[in-house]
């Protein structure tokens, strides 16, 4: 299928050039004008992701991206100047999936969104639905969803692959190295608060189901998931 791509950049050189590179690799490239109607522009073209500035008219991309979540789990990817971790950690706190950092190369841009996509609607999307068990703790991949008896929550996708790597290795250290490698394809660009960020996250939403303190942190080497919730109702 022919994947469409959102493009939202204001300096219109930046935007022409991603425009034209993705689109001789069979993207549907689409690019954002009215910036001050992202989410309208956003509703109107239903792309399968999102490639955002930081730095925009009206409202920063971070506006955008919050406004976007509220209805869609579409993947996001910033690219900004910004190169600082805390923008990075507050791109990903406001609902992207990935951050790049400007001036960039048109193949990582390329291999990130492909990665993204892969993610998104790939491996498993024309296949019968994944589930991860542990102890009545399930997990459904495709629809990012945990349940545990009545209960459920939703997650972002990264979150669903950070839970997704912790079950599959249950009661056993999954290195950061690990994680990285499972969260993000080039781990050159991403700072260790990222998975820091990540992994306070999945606790939260582990919490939500009543669960506690199933995430440890073992020093010097990652984490761990331990089974501290019944699997009886």
């Amino acid at each position: 299928m022919m994947y469409k791509i959102m493009v939202v950049e204001d300096d219109p050189k930046i935007a022409q050039l991603l425009q034209d590179h993705l689109t001789r690799y069979e993207f549907q490239v689409e690019i954002a004008t009215q910036f001050n109607q992202i989410t309208e522009e956003f509703m109107r073209m239903q792309p399968h992701l999102v490639l955002m500035d930081l730095n925009l008219p009206s409202f920063d991309g971070f506006y955008w991206c919050r406004q976007i979540r509220q209805t869609s789990k579409c993947p996001i990817l910033f690219i900004s100047a910004r190169e600082g971790s805390m923008e990075q950690v507050m791109a990903l706190e406001n609902g992207a999936d990935d951050y790049i950092t400007k001036p960039f190369h048109y193949e990582i841009v390329l291999a990130k969104i492909r990665s993204a996509l892969r993610r998104a609607y790939g491996t498993y999307a024309n296949q019968g639905e994944r589930t991860v068990e542990v102890e009545g703790l399930v997990l459904y991949p495709e629809r990012m969803l945990l349940t545990l008896k009545d209960q459920s929550v939703e997650l972002s996708q990264k979150e669903a692959i950070l839970i997704e790597a912790l079950m599959e290795k249950k009661m056993r250290v999954v290195s950061r190295d690990q994680l990285l490698d499972r969260l993000w394809n080039d781990q050159h660009f991403i700072d260790d608060n990222t998975l820091n960020v990540y992994v306070t996250r999945v606790r939260k939403k582990f919490r939500d189901l009543g669960i506690q303190e199933a995430v440890e942190t073992v020093r010097g080497s990652g984490y761990m998931l331990k089974v501290t919730w019944s699997k009886e109702a």
